[in-house]
């Protein structure tokens, strides 16, 4: 019988993440600080960071050894398999060989706990109290919750309100690993009684949560701040995926021919897809697809400019293609994917062409993730929805021209929490929204004004 699962065990789990900084197309960008726009040095993050994640932040070592402690927990659920979908396969009738890397099966059910274990390791080693976050959809907030339950910190979590309301499951769970959960803006913070004076009625955003938990860290000397995304310590964090895959493809005799993931800040992209960049530097010919919502646009529409990670400037001026900090995503059902930015790493990547992004509405995203759930079995995120659907996509090309690619996805978290979207769907009551050029252009307005010289 063939085989649905390729297995790693425990002892073959990588011991070091990769950093892909040193094998970059041309060197990053520097942060800029918000208010003297001048590159942003140690002592400007040390406010919020521990020190050892601002040395992997800047490293250009290709490659930092996992902590013992970081390991013993991932073995609770690492490595990850990775699946042949054959019978998704078979429904598409297509020759193509599609697999995919199932982070579903971690704890909080997504790729998220691979960072947030390592920062509250690091933060934990530093001294630290409590985490203070955000969370879009909620997977990053109960990762948090989860890491931080195992190494006795306290855990904040600004959740965007919309998601808030619409995922009240991954609330329950941050409550059982003993978070204190909000819906953001809030009234706790200056930045949020700032955004609903002006805004009452708001859904939210990951940029408003973000300046919420920024602000809660920066204000308490016991108090540190945990990113989901973005930044290149958690890309670094989350290449222990790709890592894996690539063993896992290894052991069954293929090379990838495109790989896809789903995009809202990039962790579970870069995380699986990082890898395998400088086999594509070096000549593979080998496709990348970041995907992501047309209502969040980020990649395929957005500006390659420097840009607040936040609503209201409190964080460093970051290169990213952005659709303005002061963007407000309508309230989609993919809550991970709604941020008006994306990871730097990532962006300079897509600005170099080594990655192509493309974008699709709700409607087609939850159709290929209906077809997943009843072939494979297994019901995806709305955010991984998106990368299944470009993986649908890229097989049915291969029926048409009869070619038989091998296309990996990363299968970066279930859905079982979001069964409210799937209701939405089914009842077709789901709008397919594309987000006008002229809000694009009006959000992009507010851009930092030092560019626009």
């Amino acid at each position: 019988m063939d085989a649905y699962k390729i297995l790693l065990s425990e002892a073959e789990m990588p011991q070091e993440w990769y950093n892909i900084q040193p094998d970059l197309p041309r060197p990053l960008p520097p942060y800029l600080h918000p208010a003297t726009g001048e590159p942003v040095g140690p002592q400007d993050l040390a406010p919020i960071f521990p020190m050892e994640l601002i040395q992997q932040e800047v490293s250009q070592e290709r490659f930092i050894p996992i902590p013992d402690e970081v390991r013993r927990i991932y073995q609770l659920w690492r490595p990850t398999p990775l699946h042949r979908a054959r019978r998704l396969e078979a429904a598409l009738k297509t020759p193509a060989r599609i697999y995919y890397k199932n982070e579903a099966v971690s704890p909080a059910g997504s790729h998220k706990p691979n960072t947030a274990v390592a920062q509250a390791y690091y933060n934990k080693v530093a001294g630290i109290k409590r985490l203070a976050t955000e969370t879009g959809a909620g997977q990053w907030g109960s990762a948090l919750a989860l890491a931080c339950n195992f190494f006795g910190l306290e855990c904040t979590v600004y959740m965007v309100k919309v998601s808030y309301y619409q995922k009240p499951y991954r609330r329950s769970l941050m409550h059982i690993w003993g978070a204190d959960v909000y819906p953001s803006p809030t009234d706790r913070t200056e930045a949020g009684r700032k955004i609903l004076a002006q805004t009452p009625d708001t859904f939210g955003s990951l940029g408003m949560a973000i300046s919420e938990a920024v602000e809660d860290a920066a204000t308490h000397a016991d108090t540190n701040y945990a990113l989901g995304s973005v930044l290149n310590h958690v890309m670094l964090h989350q290449t222990i995926v790709g890592l894996e895959t690539k063993k896992q493809l290894a052991l069954a005799g293929e090379k990838p021919d495109v790989l896809i993931g789903c995009v809202g800040g990039g962790s579970n992209f870069a995380g699986f897809c990082f890898p395998f960049v400088p086999d594509k530097l070096k000549g593979q010919d080998l496709k990348i697809i970041a995907v992501e919502p047309t209502a969040c646009p980020t990649l395929t529409k957005g500006a390659y400019a420097y840009d607040f990670g936040d609503t209201v400037g409190l964080t460093p001026m970051i290169m990213m293609y952005t659709l303005g900090h002061s963007f407000v995503p309508p309230g989609i059902h993919a809550g991970g994917l709604r941020y008006h930015g994306d990871a730097p790493l990532l962006c300079l990547l897509v600005h170099e062409g080594v990655i192509e992004a493309r974008a699709y509405p709700q409607n087609p995203v939850f159709d290929a993730a209906r077809l997943f759930a009843q072939t494979e079995g297994i019901i995806p995120a709305p955010e991984t929805a998106h990368a299944v659907k470009a993986a649908v996509d890229e097989a049915g090309r291969c029926r048409e021209t009869g070619e038989a690619k091998v296309i990996v996805l990363n299968f970066s978290g279930h859905g079982h929490f979001d069964l409210a979207a799937y209701d939405a769907y089914l009842e077709k009551k789901l709008e397919d929204y594309e987000l006008p050029e002229e809000l694009i252009k009006k959000a992009l307005e507010d851009l930092p004004q030092f560019q626009k010289k």
